[in-house]
């Protein structure tokens, strides 16, 4: 047999006959051995590596970032894999270029089982997708980008696995997930939409506009991409029918460089939901007056480290990546030292597995900055998504600081009016951004005179050219 065969076959026997748990071992000494191995068979690593001074006898935590621009970009793709063979990948992802250009991301079976674990672990402890007969609606886009065909194929191994999981892959077509819901949801006890959140609310306010019942397919949503608010989960609820908010969503935290690195677990958004109820508390713990993404993890097999208020992970696939800098903001807590935290403030989470939390702002690029302030992407919508606001709009919105003619800044936001919907007003959005800011924001709070604060909201009819294009990716902020 093929040595690339046989390795492909141990692997995924162990998935196959694994529990959904997380692996036995010392994190730390995995990481330093992918390390030496990636030092000794991958070409690129072996020179980036020596022109830092660097050799397999340097400790761990002294080795050099990788980072796109000093390793992705300076080596060829082939030189990036083992021995330099880009031909021992099974086929090739692309990333977004949300920051730049894209990137392309060689991968094999074998990489998708590290991913299928965490698919594995929102189905099976948040939507109890062992016991109940589930339809997974794969509502990415499809193709050579990289979410929705690492869905498809790590929702297909669990139903390989022997879980009761059937996956249908309309992509990113609100006719073809809304024609594939009807004719099977049906037919299973639950229904798992899996997308970007600003799409999967699309398609479920699009749904009930037709008069679709959310509630009688059991919905669950498999989220990825952004961070959305704890008022986006409860408005989702509300219109899709879902009552169990710990349990109902799940976000995953992913990048197209390394496929998912950990998942919204039960504790975790138990954990997240009482921090957005108290700002003060939630700035104490991550200092930032944004709400993060907060997922647990398997450092087994995506091992972390904080560096400066960034993160960095190591781990394997067609492109082995040390101690790689993925400039997102960011930090790690131990599931003691969190529900500790959240116990001496009076909130019992309960107690969950052992796994470590990540929690994840995003990247800074993202903010505007306004009379010394900061703002968030994620301080907005927290705004937007208000019962009573949410249903005039889309969710989506692009916010600014222009300068009049009198050189005069204003913080500027447009917003998406939902299809068939009358315009919001746009006075009573801007109020609801203004107290939110406020409220979540303390640099907002302090740093902005009174009469700044009330940002010039303009709404704008859905798909609007200049700032909600169809068919791409959408950014919050310019």
């Amino acid at each position: 047999m093929h040595v690339r065969a046989a390795r492909t076959l141990e692997r995924l026997l162990e998935f196959y006959t694994a529990p959904a748990a997380p692996l036995a071992g010392d994190p730390a000494e995995r990481a330093a051995a992918l390390f030496r191995e990636v030092a000794a068979t991958v070409p690129a690593y072996a020179e980036f590596l020596a022109e830092h001074g660097a050799s397999t006898g340097t400790p761990f935590g002294e080795l050099p970032l990788v980072t796109k621009e000093s390793y992705l970009r300076r080596y060829p793709l082939a030189s990036r894999c083992r021995h330099g063979r880009l031909e021992d990948s099974d086929t090739i992802a692309v990333s977004s270029g949300s920051s730049g250009r894209p990137t392309v991301w060689p991968r094999s079976v074998v990489d998708e089982l590290a991913v299928a674990r965490r698919f594995e672990d929102a189905l099976v402890h948040s939507f109890g997708g062992h016991e109940r007969r589930t339809l997974v609606v794969v509502c990415f886009a499809l193709g050579s980008w990289v979410g929705g065909m690492y869905t498809a194929a790590a929702c297909r191994h669990l139903a390989a696995k022997g879980y009761p999981v059937t996956v249908a892959t309309p992509g990113n077509s609100v006719e073809e997930i809304l024609r594939v819901v009807a004719e099977l949801s049906p037919g299973y006890e639950q229904t798992v939409l899996a997308g970007y959140p600003p799409f999967v609310k699309n398609v479920v306010d699009e749904g009930a506009r037709r008069g679709v019942d959310w509630a009688a397919y059991g919905i669950r949503m498999l989220l990825a991409g952004e961070v959305f608010s704890e008022e986006w989960r409860e408005l989702m609820g509300r219109r899709a029918g879902m009552s169990q908010p710990d349990h109902d969503s799940v976000s995953l935290y992913g990048t197209a460089d390394a496929g998912v690195l950990g998942n919204e677990t039960p504790l975790s958004v138990r954990v997240r939901r009482f921090l957005a109820a108290e700002p003060a508390a939630a700035r104490e713990l991550f200092g930032d007056s944004r709400l993060p993404t907060l997922v647990q993890y398997d450092p087994m097999i995506r091992y972390f480290e904080a560096v400066d208020g960034t993160l960095l992970f190591t781990g394997d696939g067609g492109v082995p990546l040390i101690r790689y800098h993925i400039a997102d903001e960011g930090g790690l807590l131990s599931r003691d030292e969190l529900v500790a935290f959240c116990r001496r403030h009076g909130f019992d989470p309960g107690d969950g597995d052992d796994r470590p939390f990540v929690y994840v702002f995003g990247r800074s690029l993202f903010t505007v900055s306004y009379f010394g302030a900061n703002i968030y992407p994620e301080n907005v919508a927290a705004a937007l998504d208000h019962p009573g606001l949410a249903d005039d709009i889309t969710g989506k919105f692009v916010m600014q600081v222009r300068t009049d003619a009198d050189e005069e800044r204003r913080f500027c936001v447009a917003v998406e009016r939902a299809p068939d919907r009358p315009a919001a007003e746009a006075a009573e959005l801007a109020d609801a951004i203004r107290t939110t800011l406020v409220r979540l924001n303390s640099e907002f709070a302090n740093y902005v005179p009174a009469a700044y604060q009330t940002p010039v909201v303009e709404v704008r009819d859905p798909g609007d050219p200049e700032y909600f294009p169809v068919g791409v990716k959408h950014r919050y902020s310019r």
